[in-house]
């Protein structure tokens, strides 16, 4: 049967086949037209009728000129969009993820041309790797992000990545620290220098980087409240990622490893969306905030002019930032001091949130405390809670009514 309502493939002068598809309207109010062009007619007229059935199927269709390929898009992507939205180091986590998963098997394949297969082909080689379920569901949500723009912007028609089920999780139960130990932790840290940062750490929740990124003021503006008994959670302490000062040429992987490295070091980094919190101070904590800020200055008074002038709330006796690796140092030397089993240093961030479900505070406040960005993260927590809330009940109905349970 004959062809019908299809552009008809025309012969130029340059022995190659052309055909002209209009795909909609331009700003200006002209029709949008694409000029396909190829060695034979049969092959111009299969491209003009693929275009047009992607236009009834989509509603749309890419942007004319040279396709970009997967690897063009995710560079663009990484290099110019993330960095608006993301710290530095994990910019760098997310494009060390596409090196190793994406790049090799279909960095140089078309960004129109990626389908769900290939997701499913992705997923499936990690787990065949050994690589957790969490690390292949973090490859597609930036593999999604990224794909949500492109379509924005007319480089694909649809995000294959919604197309596939994401790689499922199973919920970790998330581990709080015992009341017992917590009060030998607390206690051991009352002799440490800077004893709030720990004190505040099981008070409020605060992440490592939040907490070391705390500073009396900014800008004019105070960030430790004690007048008020506030703290604004604005800021954090990052470290910084070290990059090729080469422009990619000494062949080594990481920038770390380059000859002419630059970067590095430590740096304060703006929270942002639900992390950028104001928390009130337990009153009972202010005595002691305040006491700490009288001990800073006497330093500061003592230091002959050799003071960090950081304004950080939390610093090293020269007024200089605290590295993240030696708090985590000190953690560690607390808890040996204190007798209790090595445990991560987030430990502080899930007990916080376990007993503040424990006491009966709305999930939503908690969240609020916490700076989760979805509540399901702070519902990870309610099973901590329940079994505190039971050991309560216990207790209290010993006291009441005496005799052993169940009796």
């Amino acid at each position: 049967m004959a062809r019908r309502r299809r552009p008809v493939a025309r012969e130029g002068k340059d022995g190659y086949w052309h055909a002209y598809v209009t795909v909609g309207t331009k700003a200006n109010g002209r029709p949008d037209q694409r000029h396909i062009s190829r060695p034979t007619q049969r092959e111009a007229e299969d491209a003009a009728d693929e275009l047009l059935d992607t236009l009834k199927k989509t509603g749309a269709v890419t942007k004319a000129g040279k396709k970009l390929t997967v690897q063009d898009w995710l560079d663009t992507y990484l290099d110019t969009i993330a960095p608006r939205r993301c710290n530095p180091g994990t910019v760098y986590d997310y494009r060390s993820k596409m090196r190793n998963w994406v790049y090799p098997e279909y960095g140089q394949l078309r960004l129109d041309r990626f389908t769900p297969e290939h997701l499913d082909a992705i997923y499936t080689a990690m787990a065949k790797a050994g690589k957790a379920p969490s690390h292949q569901l973090k490859v597609h949500r930036i593999l999604s992000r990224a794909l949500d723009i492109a379509l924005r912007r007319g480089h694909v028609v649809r995000n294959v990545a919604k197309l596939v089920d994401a790689p499922s999780v199973d919920p970790a139960k998330t581990e709080a620290l015992a009341e017992t130990y917590t009060r030998q932790v607390l206690a051991v840290a009352q002799r440490r220098r800077n004893t709030v940062r720990w004190s505040v750490a099981f008070a409020l929740g605060l992440r490592q980087g939040e907490a070391l990124g705390l500073r009396w003021r900014v800008d004019g503006q105070d960030i430790v409240d004690l007048d008020a008994g506030v703290v604004h959670v604005w800021w954090q302490l990052r470290r910084r990622i070290y990059e090729h000062g080469c422009g990619g040429t000494c062949g080594r992987k990481r920038g770390a490893e380059c000859p002419k490295r630059s970067g590095g070091g430590l740096m304060f980094v703006k929270t942002k969306g639900k992390s950028r919190r104001s928390i009130p101070i337990p009153p009972q904590l202010l005595p002691a905030f305040k006491a700490h800020r009288k001990a800073h200055q006497k330093e500061r008074l003592k230091s002959g002019g050799k003071w960090n002038e950081n304004d950080v709330v939390f610093a090293n006796e020269d007024g200089s930032l605290i590295d993240p690796r030696d708090d985590y140092d000190e953690w560690v030397s607390i808890l040996q001091e204190a007798g209790v089993p090595h445990k991560k240093l987030h430990i502080m961030r899930h007990s916080a949130a376990t007993m503040l479900l424990a006491q009966g505070v709305d999930i939503r406040v908690v969240q609020e405390v916490l700076g989760h960005r979805d509540i399901r993260t702070t519902q990870g927590y309610t099973q901590g809670a329940h079994e505190l809330m039971a050991e309560a009940v216990k207790k209290l109905g010993g006291h009441l009514f005496g005799g052993a349970a169940g009796a």
